[in-house]
């Protein structure tokens, strides 16, 4: 199975999960709940990802990146957005120097 597939088929899920009961699925409790607050659970676990980092734990790190990722294709979902348009965003940067890149946007 490739990884992608993955991304494909939970982020389906999640779409599927919107017209859910809130009462019976954490998806559709945090559309209910909308952006603003699906915007902070991913800071949530952003920020959990990276304490787990600094606390040089492999394992909390892999664990909370789920919940990171998970969390980023529901913000994804609630905006009209799908993993294509990230891939295709990650496409447009390979092979750019990460400075050139971040240049690129501070000149915006």
């Amino acid at each position: 199975m490739k990884n992608a597939e993955i991304i494909e088929r939970l982020f389906a899920l999640i779409e599927e999960r919107r017209s859910a009961d809130p009462a019976n699925s954490y998806v559709a409790k945090l559309y209910a709940k909308g952006l603003a607050k699906i915007a902070q659970k991913v800071g949530e676990e952003g920020l959990e990802t990276a304490l787990a980092a600094v606390q040089n734990s492999k394992q909390e790190v892999v664990y909370e990146s789920a919940d990171l990722l998970f969390h980023m294709m529901v913000l994804w979902a609630d905006m009209g957005l799908t993993p294509d348009d990230i891939f295709a965003e990650l496409s447009r940067r390979e092979g750019l120097s990460g400075l050139d890149e971040k240049n690129s946007r501070d000149q915006d």
